[in-house]
């Protein structure tokens, strides 16, 4: 598969702390790309840097988007070449109601005649959503509004859906369902750059995984390997390898003589 978003090297810093040192991801087309890392870890301040939200940023470092460069671009420019992006925390207008959020999703389409047609689809994936048509995005639960925010993405009509910790706040069942949702957009056609606390649920639906400590990529590879990783299951996925599990168990017997 060709490739459809390159970062080399960047460097990003927030009041003369850099945040990323030397990062560097390629996302293949049509691939799911999941980014994992603790809080701090510097996971938001990549997208935000390659959506161009960081005032002349990235400091050093290329970012090229079906082989042009867009680093130090506007905004509004990376998201008309067909990039869009979910922050963390939905960022939905709470006056706003559902359709108005879809439609404000389209404001840089000129085809105008496919846009009620794509809103059909977005209500497809999200049949609440069809529900709550009229009402305001201030009275939806926090899922409903991760799916908003999902569906004012698509409506772009994006080569690219950026998701900035899509599970975020919800319950365990909403996050099945989030993400059984993120697996069908890929599967029709929309490249996905995910970045998510939850490695188990991410790297069950990605290809290629990448994990971010400190601001540096400490590990990459295929998804199903990081997966079985010894590493990877006891720090992110919460599962102690039999080695940890036998010295947690002597340190528990030998605490407990005290």
């Amino acid at each position: 598969m060709p490739t459809l978003l390159e970062v080399k090297n960047i460097e990003t810093y927030y009041d003369l702390v850099y945040a990323i040192r030397g990062v560097s991801l390629s996302v293949e087309e049509g691939s799911i790309t999941a980014i994992l890392g603790n809080n701090g870890a510097g996971k938001s301040t990549i997208l935000k840097t390659i959506m161009g939200l960081i005032e002349d940023q990235p400091d050093k470092g290329t970012i090229e988007f079906d082989g042009a460069p867009i680093q130090h671009k506007d905004t509004d420019k990376i998201v008309r070449n067909g990039i869009a992006y979910v922050p963390e925390g939905r960022e939905v207008f709470e006056e706003l109601s559902v359709f108005e959020h879809l439609l404000l999703g389209a404001y840089t389409r000129k085809d105008r005649a496919n846009v009620k047609q794509d809103m059909a689809k977005v209500m497809q994936y999200f049949p609440v959503l069809k529900e709550r048509t009229n009402q305001r995005a201030g009275t939806l639960s926090g899922g409903e509004q991760q799916m908003l925010a999902i569906g004012r993405a698509l409506m772009l009509r994006p080569r690219l859906l950026i998701l900035d910790e899509p599970s975020l706040g919800l319950s365990p069942i909403l996050v099945k369902e989030i993400f059984a949702i993120i697996r069908e957009i890929n599967q029709s056609g929309v490249t996905i750059l995910l970045v998510e606390q939850n490695a188990k649920m991410a790297l069950s639906i990605s290809s290629t995984g990448l994990i971010l400590e400190n601001g540096r990529f400490v590990m990459k590879g295929d998804s199903k390997d990081l997966l079985k990783d010894k590493d990877v299951k006891e720090f992110y996925l919460g599962i102690k390898s039999e080695e940890s599990a036998k010295g947690y168990q002597r340190w528990k017997r030998k605490k407990a003589w005290r």
